[in-house]
């Protein structure tokens, strides 16, 4: 069972948690940071050798979660053009293109190998769908879409995996291809998410920014950080809040508390 709750304000940690965050001070070191950067392609790479199409579940909740996926539609059948920036190995793609027989989706991911993947889906057709490997920290997206020619943008936890300094330049990208008026739909870890809270000491990169143990890393957002993010590159806010659950495993009697920041951000 879960519960569920959206608010503005951060999750209040435990006296023991916030302890253990005050104590967490020591960075990893700044050449060690230098090759995470260099290595980051590679590292998600190697996570999809590894884990193949099996790691993430199916997203089948995008459609309840972000209404504009329908809403935005000016009449029922109007063909819709999604960009699904960071799209891994199809998991939120093939569901969304199911569900929706009026999408044609272009995705893109930082792995070759995810793309691979999603290339080799039963379900992959280049009539609905057209994939490409691209950092969105420095290929063109208009490269592959023409500007101003996207109805919304996917960010589903893509931009915790990239170093804060170059977050803007995802946004900067995306900005090209969307059209103005359509949103940029983000939903990615928030701060003092149970992830977060478990790293071991040795894995802080900077603050609310965390290496896991295979390389990839990743950043816990604040509303008022990402909010900021957008608004610098142009965007207007439409909504901005954290998701914040508990998930109880009855069988072991544990609570993990999740939090996540879910959002929409318009181009004017």
């Amino acid at each position: 069972g879960a519960f569920q709750k959206k608010s503005h304000s951060a999750r209040i940690l435990s006296p023991e948690e916030a302890e253990r965050l005050a104590k967490d001070r020591v960075l990893v070191s700044e050449f060690k940071q230098l090759k995470l950067e260099k290595e980051a392609q590679k590292n998600w790479d190697l996570f999809y050798k590894r884990n193949s199409t099996n790691f993430f579940k199916d997203r089948h909740w995008t459609t309840r979660e972000f209404q504009e996926l329908k809403a935005c539609r000016e009449f029922a059948d109007q063909k819709l053009t999604i960009l699904e920036a960071g799209c891994g190995v199809g998991n939120c793609l093939f569901p969304l293109l199911e569900d929706d027989l009026n999408i044609f989706a272009y995705a893109c991911d930082f792995s070759p190998r995810a793309v691979e993947y999603v290339k080799k889906n039963a379900l992959y057709s280049t009539e609905r769908c057209k994939v490409f490997q691209c950092d969105l920290t420095k290929d063109d997206l208009l490269e592959n879409i023409p500007a101003d020619s996207v109805d919304v943008v996917t960010l589903i936890f893509v931009l915790s995996a990239i170093h804060p300094d170059k977050m803007h330049l995802v946004l900067k990208n995306i900005y090209k291809v969307l059209k103005p008026g359509k949103c940029v739909l983000f939903r990615d870890y928030g701060l003092y998410d149970h992830a977060m809270l478990r790293f071991k000491s040795g894995s802080k990169l900077g603050e609310n920014f965390y290496v896991r143990q295979d390389g990839t890393r990743s950043y816990f957002f604040t509303e008022e950080f990402l909010s900021q993010l957008f608004k610098a590159e142009g965007y207007e806010q439409v909504v901005n809040e954290y998701v914040q659950r508990e998930t109880v495993n009855r069988k072991e009697d544990l609570r993990v508390p999740r939090v996540f920041l879910q959002s929409k951000f318009q181009k004017p």
